[in-house]
């Protein structure tokens, strides 16, 4: 992890005040390229400072108990969402002995992921985090060796590790009187607004260190197990795809600059999705692209909500290791949460 690089203004955090976005005036809107170098690849992650994942495992490991945040790699059988290739097995039987091996094949968003910072681009500028291009991505070095720049590796060397919140949006939302609560479809184009988070967390008496993981529980995997086959298949046959998220607005991205190292759900695509048109960004240009933060979906979250609800306490200790694939797009998270 890298401390900011000197000329910046930094606040209490030690990070430059959300209106100070984007840092260089030319860059794209919100972007805070260079605030660690010109060749990081860290972005947000950065914030896991020693002292920060220290002060978590201190604070959060108390029992032991350790829950997976893991879908299964074919959660999603023959068909996915965003037509991603589904995982397959070969088993190889190693006769005479008896012994055995398997091959693995899935795209890497198939199941639960962390966006990586190769995925998303700023659509109108074309550029990924840092200013990187879809040509430096798909290009060689100088010395004629496949371009790494910005690929998933960079992340694995020491995971995305620390302090994880959940706000059990779903969980909260079905506890509140029908009159007063915001409409949700997770297979709608529907916005979680900022303000039922934040109600969300107060109910919870949850609080909020800088640095944090966030992990919001939309229901979308509570639902998808009430859905037949061909209704899913019939939602799949929509293209784009529609499925309810966090909404895309200002104030959103400013509590997540304010506060987060990574963010994740248990939805498709975290945001509402698709955009509607003329919509001035999407939050995957702004927090990949812009900052580099880490975006998770597809999160298990059932287990983890289940357990925090018992305890009374929506924190945890979070470890993730994304695979060391250099030059990656994106990564199963190989995540646990540790109580």
């Amino acid at each position: 992890m890298a401390p900011p690089v000197p000329g910046f203004k930094l606040n209490e955090n030690g990070v430059p005040d959300f209106d100070e976005l984007p840092l260089r005036k030319t860059d794209p809107q919100y972007s805070a390229w260079g605030l660690y170098g010109e060749t990081d690849e860290l972005g947000t992650l950065n914030r896991l400072t020693d002292e920060r994942v220290a002060a978590a495992a201190k604070g959060e490991i108390r029992t032991g108990h350790r829950i997976s945040l893991n879908w299964p790699l074919d959660a999603q059988q023959e068909t996915s969402f965003f037509q991603r290739q589904v995982f397959h097995q070969q088993l190889i039987r190693k006769d005479p002995r008896t012994v055995n091996d398997d091959v693995w094949t899935f795209n890497s968003q198939v199941s639960t992921q962390w966006d990586g910072l190769r995925h998303f681009a700023y659509q109108r500028e074309k550029l990924f985090y840092n200013g990187v291009t879809m040509e430096d991505i798909h290009g060689v070095d100088a010395d004629g060796k496949k371009n790494l720049v910005n690929g998933i590796h960079a992340w694995a060397e020491q995971g995305i590790v620390g302090r994880g919140i959940l706000i059990d949006y779903h969980g909260w939302r079905l506890s509140q009187p029908p009159s007063s609560s915001t409409p949700y479809d997770s297979f709608s184009t529907l916005s979680i607004p900022l303000g039922d988070l934040q109600a969300c967390l107060a109910s919870q008496n949850t609080s909020i260190h800088f640095g944090d993981i966030l992990f919001i529980r939309s229901g979308f995997t509570s639902t998808l197990s009430t859905k037949s086959r061909p209704a899913v298949l019939a939602h799949q046959s929509v293209i784009p795809h529609h499925f309810g998220g966090v909404e895309r607005s200002e104030d959103i991205l400013r509590w997540i600059w304010n506060s987060f190292s990574a963010v994740a759900g248990d939805q498709p695509s975290f945001e509402s999705w698709p955009a509607p048109a003329g919509a001035p960004y999407a939050l995957h240009e702004v927090l990949l692209a812009g900052w580099g933060c880490p975006i998770g979906e597809l999160f298990d979250l059932e287990k983890l909500a289940a357990h925090c609800k018992k305890e009374g306490r929506w924190s945890f200790f979070v470890s993730s290791e994304p695979c060391n694939v250099p030059g990656g797009v994106a990564s199963p998270p190989n995540v646990l949460a540790i109580f």
